[in-house]
């Protein structure tokens, strides 16, 4: 995709399409890094931040089951276990 960059007070920039920011999953503040051939833009946000701190808290409270222990009348008579 091509751009223009355009300035933007006494600075200037790109204008990155909407689309293009929501398949990045790219908001709030993002990482530059400058490569030879060009500049990278970078979520500074995980996918899976945090999850570690998540399971131990589940853990804690006795909220880690990976499947519930509801039962239907067809899983009593219907399946053999």
């Amino acid at each position: 995709m091509k751009a223009q960059i355009i300035r933007i007070g006494n600075s200037q920039g790109i204008r990155i399409p909407k689309t293009m920011i929501e398949d990045g999953k790219l908001s709030g503040e993002v990482e530059l890094e400058l490569h030879e051939d060009g500049i990278l833009i970078r979520s500074l946000q995980k996918p899976r931040a945090n999850w570690d701190s998540a399971f131990k808290a589940s853990a804690e409270t006795d909220d880690d089951q990976v499947v519930d222990e509801t039962s239907t009348e067809f899983d009593k008579k219907e399946w053999q276990w």
